[in-house]
């Protein structure tokens, strides 16, 4: 071989050498190209279900948070409920007592039991109870009344209805704290 072949081979050589090196250098830049999209596709999802777990967390505090305030308001509406219940037994013997004054003709005394009487409906009225108005004659309904017993009704129209009212019911805010006791015909 002559010189001139020899320096071509050289050169035919590194040609492909450096061909080889640029394919190379090619491949290597797909295959990150490749991994840096797989880390990002991976990066986003991970952002994705993080945001989606702060939403919901969010969104969960927010509920809490209402509940936690209709629970607060709710325990002020019947806060007092324990003692006003206590207090209802003797509603029932003022009505009592009233009665039987009214019975022996004494308006002294009547007078100053339903003045105390009347203070104490005032007070407990303020603080949001409400008897139920239940009177002889009306529906009976088990949402609301408590039926003590059943009589054959003395009328036809009775059956069914409001014989005798032995205890009234109190509220207090929109919850029955103590159901209207009644008679009621059959």
């Amino acid at each position: 071989m002559s010189k001139k072949d020899k320096i071509q081979e050289e050169q035919d050589a590194e040609v492909g050498t450096a061909t080889q090196d640029v394919e190379g250098d090619a491949t290597s830049e797909s295959t990150t190209e490749d991994t840096s999209v797989t880390e990002i596709s991976k990066l986003k999802d991970e952002v994705a279900i993080e945001k989606d777990r702060y939403l919901r967390l969010f969104a969960e505090f927010e509920n809490y948070k209402k509940r936690t305030s209709r629970e607060r308001v709710e325990l002020f509406k019947t806060a007092g409920q324990e003692v006003i219940v206590a207090i209802l037994p003797i509603l029932d013997d003022f009505d009592r007592a009233l009665a039987e004054i009214k019975k022996s003709d004494d308006d002294s005394h009547f007078t100053g039991v339903n003045l105390i009487n009347s203070k104490l409906r005032e007070t407990l009225k303020l603080k949001g109870l409400e008897p139920i108005g239940t009177q002889q004659g009306d529906t009976f309904d088990a949402e609301i009344h408590e039926a003590i017993t059943q009589i054959p009704a003395p009328e036809k129209k009775l059956k069914g209805k409001i014989i005798d009212v032995i205890e009234t019911g109190y509220k207090l805010g929109d919850k029955i704290i103590r159901y209207p006791k009644v008679v009621i015909g059959q």
